[in-house]
């Protein structure tokens, strides 16, 4: 059997550009559907032509024009959305269009962050994670095969200032530490997340299951991450630690985005909502099952900033 067919929505966006360069390194004949306005805009552009010239196909379409989304879907085997936030209640037509062409054998919804299943999120968070609950409610409801990937932290948002609000660049005099300090959260090179939800596309052991990128070599707590940045740059950090009540009071005080950023703080560092329980039945842990990735290390990944 040959490599499944792929269609991509939302392969300009931040994870998905990754997702789609995984597919199309990893020999699948991909497809991507891309609105007909997205064209113009010459960075969406340049990195469209660069799909085009590894070999994707372009389909115009978008989520709300429901024909154009069934057409496109016919052409697949299997779906995977990245869409961002703000079209996350769209996949509910995705989940409709997948149920009336008849032929998709697994869908990837747009998760790529926590177990949504799994969370103490607060407000402005809890309504986006809840969203996603109901989105993949409505997956099983509707009895479509569907994988659910459990990307946990970007690395590329959270290891450049180490979840320092306002910060580009990693801390070199002080760093604030959310809670005690001893929860675990996960972080994943963008490039890595595509490679592993590529991998489980044609995986039997991922079907219907959640893939979960807990990777060994990326689990650290606040304490532990300033203490090998401290390792790298040769000096201790001032530290300053938040109870949860001053990470709850910055998450009501702070103006949007910082409030959704300490709300985020707050699921990953206090509550430890990546790390807090153990993959059950239902899930699968990517590196076991796909040993042979060389994926980045957060020890790596920091080195950049020294």
């Amino acid at each position: 059997m040959g490599r499944s067919r792929i269609l991509i929505i939302g392969a300009t966006g931040y994870i998905g550009r990754h997702v789609a360069n995984a597919s199309l390194a990893q020999g699948h004949p991909t497809f991507l559907l891309v609105r007909e306005s997205t064209s113009t805009n010459p960075e969406k552009a340049q990195l469209l032509d660069s799909f085009k010239s590894k070999g994707a196909t372009i389909i115009h379409g978008s989520l709300d024009d429901y024909t154009s989304l069934v057409e496109a879907i016919k052409k697949a085997d299997v779906v995977i959305s990245t869409v961002g936030g703000a079209q996350i209640a769209d996949q509910f037509n995705v989940i409709k269009a997948i149920k009336e062409a008849g032929n998709i054998k697994r869908f990837f919804p747009t998760e790529f962050s926590n177990d949504f299943d799994r969370h103490h999120a607060v407000e402005p968070l809890k309504s986006s994670f809840d969203l996603k609950v109901k989105v993949r409610r409505a997956i099983e409801a509707a009895g479509i095969p569907y994988t659910y990937v459990s990307a946990n932290t970007f690395a590329g948002y959270f290891l450049p200032n180490l979840s320092q609000l306002g910060l580009t660049a990693p801390p070199r005099d002080k760093i604030v530490i959310y809670g005690d300090g001893n929860s675990k959260a996960v972080y994943v090179k963008e490039e890595d997340i595509g490679t592993f939800t590529i991998k489980a596309v044609d995986d039997p052991r991922t079907l219907s299951k959640i893939l979960y990128l807990r990777l060994p070599a990326n689990i650290f707590s606040n304490n532990e991450l300033a203490a090998l940045w401290e390792k790298k740059i040769g000096k201790s950090l001032e530290k300053e630690y938040l109870s949860e009540e001053q990470v709850l009071k910055l998450v009501q005080e702070t103006p949007f985005p910082g409030n959704y950023m300490m709300a985020i703080y707050h699921s990953l560092h206090v509550k430890g909502d990546q790390t807090n329980f153990e993959i059950g039945s239902n899930g699968v842990e990517a590196s076991e099952l796909y040993p042979d990735v060389k994926y980045t290390t957060v020890d790596e990944y920091l080195s950049q900033f020294v």
